[in-house]
């Protein structure tokens, strides 16, 4: 009964937020399913202005954050997420990207750093050709774990995803 309720409430947030968005036909997504089945997916915009990423500041691609749907709890720099909904954004250092996954889903609201689930410093790597779209996809590396990954201009980034 248990699950049937939070995979209902799951279900309920999922078609809110979705219908906050623009065509979500038209929107990318990646997603990633553990050894169980259980999955996590993530939907956002591509970033195809070919401009660089701002240094020090919080990024979204065209303006929104990335949106994080995981149908399991979650640990993600050694911070647990619970099963849900989250907007994702991006940090760039010259050296080194930022994770942020925030509580807020809200369409239009503001960010607010005291909704922050958890930051997670992102692996980097340079890539061997630019990439000239933001592109998100996952890695299955091991039966709990998946490795969001992010590319774009000569950047590839990942960060790590376990299943509780």
């Amino acid at each position: 009964m248990h699950k049937l309720l939070m995979t209902t409430i799951l279900l309920v947030s999922l078609g809110g937020v979705t219908a906050a968005q623009n065509d979500p036909k038209n929107i990318p997504t990646a997603s990633c399913s553990f050894q169980d089945g259980k999955q996590i997916t993530v939907r956002y915009n591509n970033e195809t202005s070919g401009r660089d990423l701002p240094s020090g500041r919080l990024w979204t691609p065209k303006g929104q954050p990335m949106l994080l749907f995981t149908g399991t709890p979650l640990i993600a720099g050694n911070t647990d997420i619970p099963m849900g909904a989250y907007s994702m954004y991006i940090v760039r250092e010259k050296d080194a990207w930022t994770l942020v996954v925030n509580k807020n889903v809200s369409a239009g609201n503001k960010y607010d750093k005291h909704l922050d689930v958890v930051r997670i410093g992102m692996l980097m790597a340079q890539l061997s050709e630019p990439q000239k779209e933001f592109t998100v996809f996952f890695g299955h590396t091991e039966p709990k774990q998946c490795n969001m990954r992010i590319y774009y201009g000569n950047s590839g980034t990942w960060a790590e995803f376990k299943e509780k």
